[in-house]
Order: C-alpha cells, then structure tokens, then sequence
C-alpha cells in the first residue's frame, strides 16, 4: 500500500492541513477594510500603508520557499509548528504595538508565519494519496484557504468598525489557538523519509494521538512496530539551513517553469479584479466598506463551490487516460507516471474554466465602466471565482504529481509566482484604470489568458519528454 493510514485518518490529516491554510489568504484581506483608520491613528499616508500590503505579498511568495525545503527534508509536523509559533508571535506583537516602523516589519514576519503552511498542505496529500485518487484530497484541502479571501474583509470591516483596527490582529490570534490545539493533537508526521509509509513510527517528540491510534491498530493485527527503521531513517535525515534556491530551480525547469508562468498570469487577472472592488464600487455604486466586503462573498462562493466539484472532474480525467493506456487503477497503490501522459490528464480539465474565465474579466470590466445593476458583475464575480480557483487546484495536483519526493518545494514555487506576480498586477492596476479605463482594463488581462493559453499545449505535448529526460538525468547523476 502507498500509505497504511485509513481513509478516515488521512481526511483528519488532510483536513487539519487545509485549516492550516487558512491564515494566510485571510489575514492579507481581513486589513484592507481599516487601511485608512491605520493611516489616521499612525499618522502616516495612505501611501505608506499600503507599503505594508506590499510586504505582506512578496514574504507571502517568499517565505514558502524557505519552509517547503525544510519539511521535505526534515518532515511536515516541525515546519508546522515554526510556522505556527512565527505566526502567533507577530499578531500578539501587531496587536500591540502604534508604530509605522513596528507594523511593516509585524506585518512581513506575519506573513512569513502565515503562507509557510501554504507549502506544507499539498505535500502532505502527496504523502498519502496516490495520484488517481489526488484531485479530490486536493479540493477539499482548498475549500479553507478559498474562504479565506471572502471573509476577510467582512470580518475585518465589523471588527474594525465596532473594536478597533487592533482588534483585527487579537481575533487572528485567537483564531490561531483554535486551530493549532487539534493539530497539534491529530496532525500526524506524513513526510515518507520520516515515516515511511506510515509504518514507522515518528521520534517520540512528533508523536501524537494518532501515531498511538495507529500503531494499536498494527499490534493488533499482529504487525511489528519498526523502531529499527525509524533509527535508520533518522540517522540519514540531516538538519539543514532552509533555503530558496531548490524553490528558483523547480520555477526555471520546463517540467513546471511554463506552467507555473501560464497559471501566474492567470492570477494576475484575477487580483487585479480584486484589487479594483474597494475602489470602483465605492465611486459606482457608493457603497461604504461593509458592503463593499460583502461584495467579495460571490467570489469566495464560487471558490467554494470550485473546492468540492473540482476534484472529482481531475480524478476521473486520470481515469479516463488510464483505461485508455490500460494503466492499473488500484486504490491505494501509486504507479510510474514516466510514460503517462500526466500532463494532459489535468490540465485539458481546466481550458473550458480559462476560456470562461476571461470572458467573464472582459465583462466584469465593461460593466462597471457602463454602470450597470449591481447583480451583474456579482454574477460574473461568482464565475471568475469558480474558474480561476478550479485551474490553480488542477495546476497544484499537476506538480505534485511532477515533484512527488519534492511536493512542498513545487508547492512552494507555485505560491511564489502567483503572489509576486500578483503583486505587480495589484500595484499596477490603479494607474493603467487611469489611463485606459476599467473596461479597457479588464479586456487587457483577460486576453491576456487567452494570447498565451498555446503554453499549456506546448505543455501538455512535451511534459512527458521532459519528465524522462530529467529522469535519466537524476539517475545518471546518481550513478
């Protein structure tokens, strides 16, 4: 078996890690409703406060990076919990503190704690699951982080409006202890050069509710307990410095560097049309910060709905592709995906979502430039969330099919970039609105996806050739 988990163990598992994600998408949102009470009681400009967004963003892509390398050598409950503790850390120093200085820096390291946990959820789902069963562990592992976005400024808007911008920070906080305690209590060690497949016991500091569950359950059936294999495997393990450059090297590979600049401009798109809803419909429509959140609930909705349909359409397109090359199907059991066209089992699921996706840009746009009622664009933000967050969970199940020893450096490589990238689309949004229009805007970046939408065949053509080549490569340099 590729993991002896039970399915119910592995969706305790896979659910704590999707909660874990949930801290980074939210925390970005849940400031931008009290950006300007900061600037007010700080004394700052507006300028300078949306500084700190900028912050936020690029140590969201960056410190992934750092954290991917380190569990995949290291294991995943350890780079959790650093995670975790940073995380903590900076919204007790945030909630704390009145200075300009104080809050870019808070802000940068809450970041860091935050969007580290983003590579470690899909590397835990390559952990347990096989790649014909993936898609659907996947979505639902998405459906926390998908929410995150939507809730946010709503959560954000209230708090700040009734307790104080402070009271933002202490609210992530407590968030923080509710999801940390029944981690720290059922999130198993998943990492195979730790753990195997499951069999070996983790070092008794790694050990929790589940291990012990676990390995009754081995005892009971009369299995040996593997304390030999868990010395073996711990004396291989070498704690090393986390650093990015594995990270730079799966972005600058074919297998993933084409990909992952496809599905960056995508997100571009996308946070460009988010980063315009605060602005735009406060001056159409005149709506004040607490309608302008709750604005963002279709977007976060259709993400949601993306989550739980999504999934399944990936898995059964791998099925299709595997009867059709008579490749086994066994549950449980992971097979060589050297001469199967991987590539173009995942992403010819996501064309039909591009091709929707950038009409529903370009129409979005135009209606807000011709000021039409609101159920309009809400309907299209509702299709624009769906479609875009369908493609980036079938982009993150192609590369940890790609990287499966490696899942949460690929990981890492696909949040950084999304987010840097989407950062540039953010910061230069507002200025192109200026000189061309939203409508014109709008039509600029959907076309954009559809202009270099040719990447992803090229992708699916040659992906196949490439993995055997840098195959051949590894196992030559390891001869």
């Amino acid at each position: 078996p590729y993991s002896i988990f039970s399915h119910n163990e592995k969706r305790i598992i896979i659910l704590c890690a999707g909660f874990s994600q949930f801290f980074s998408p939210i925390s970005g949102q849940i400031y931008f409703p009290s950006l300007d009470a900061i600037a007010k009681d700080l004394h700052v400009s507006t300028s300078l406060v949306n500084l700190t967004i900028t912050v936020y963003l690029i140590m969201q892509g960056f410190a992934p990076a750092f954290v991917g390398g380190f569990s995949d050598s290291t294991g995943r409950r350890p780079a959790y919990f650093i995670c975790a503790i940073i995380y903590a850390a900076a919204n007790i120093g945030l909630g704390l503190q009145n200075n300009y200085a104080a809050l870019m820096v808070l802000r940068g390291l809450q970041s860091a704690g935050g969007s580290g946990s983003v590579a470690l959820a899909n590397a835990v789902v390559s952990d347990l699951v096989t790649s014909q069963e993936r898609g659907v562990y996947v979505s639902y592992m998405s459906v926390a982080p998908q929410a995150g976005p939507s809730l946010g400024p709503i959560i954000g808007g209230l708090l700040g409006q009734y307790l104080g911008w402070h009271s933002v920070f202490w609210f992530l906080l407590i968030c923080t202890g509710v999801v940390f305690v029944p981690c720290a209590i059922f999130f198993a060690e998943t990492c195979r050069i730790v753990v195997d497949d499951g069999s070996v016991p983790p070092p008794k500091w790694r050990r929790c509710y589940l291990n012990t569950k676990l390995e009754r359950r081995l005892m009971a059936e009369g299995q040996p307990i593997l304390y030999e294999k868990r010395d073996e495997l711990e004396k291989k393990r070498k704690l090393r410095f986390p650093t990015p450059l594995e990270t730079v090297r799966i972005v600058l590979t074919k297998e993933a560097g084409f990909v992952l600049a496809y599905i960056g401009l995508l997100c571009c798109a996308y946070y460009a049309t988010v980063a315009l809803i605060p602005s735009q419909f406060g001056t159409v429509y005149d709506f004040n910060q607490i309608q302008i959140a709750l604005c963002y609930l279709p977007l976060g909705c259709g993400s949601l709905l993306a989550g739980f349909v999504r999934g399944r359409i990936i898995d059964a397109r791998y099925k299709v592709h595997a009867k059709r090359l008579g490749f086994p199907l066994t549950y449980n059991r992971q097979v060589d995906l050297s001469d199967f066209p991987i590539e173009r089992a995942r992403l010819e699921a996501i064309l039909p979502n591009l091709a929707l996706g950038s009409a529903c840009f370009i129409g979005f746009g135009w209606m807000i430039q011709y000021k039409v009622k609101l159920a309009g664009p809400l309907i299209f933000l509702f299709v624009i969330g769906f479609c875009v967050s369908a493609s980036i969970n079938t982009v993150s199940v192609l590369l940890v099919d790609i990287y499966p020893g490696k899942a949460a450096t690929a990981s890492a490589a696909n949040n950084l970039v999304r987010c840097w990238l989407g950062a540039g689309a953010t910061s230069g949004v507002a200025p192109l609105i200026g000189k061309i229009g939203i409508g014109w805007t709008a039509t600029f970046f959907g076309l954009l996806v559809v202009v270099f939408s040719p990447i992803l065949w090229f992708v699916m053509h040659n992906g196949p050739k490439w993995r055997r080549a840098a195959k051949g490569r590894k196992e030559q340099k390891e001869a």
